[in-house]
């Protein structure tokens, strides 16, 4: 069964998340060095900060500046 147009969402997986699985929770905390398997336990771990990636647009140089 498909999905009519008007339902669909264009910008549906573009969107940042707002929560980590813990597995990546766990790779940001040992990128940090907060970490330790052997003493930390993987259950109840903190909150993250999610990076937010996002592209700058390029400033268009004007031909006079190019010239100097």
């Amino acid at each position: 069964m498909t999905i009519d147009k008007s339902l669909k969402v264009k910008r549906g997986g573009i969107s940042t998340r707002s929560v980590l699985k813990r597995s990546e929770r766990i790779a940001q905390m040992k990128q940090r060095g907060t970490f330790d398997e052997e003493s930390t336990s993987p259950i109840g771990l903190p909150k993250t900060k999610v990076v937010k990636i996002s592209m700058k647009k390029k400033k268009k140089v004007k031909e006079e500046d190019a010239k100097k």
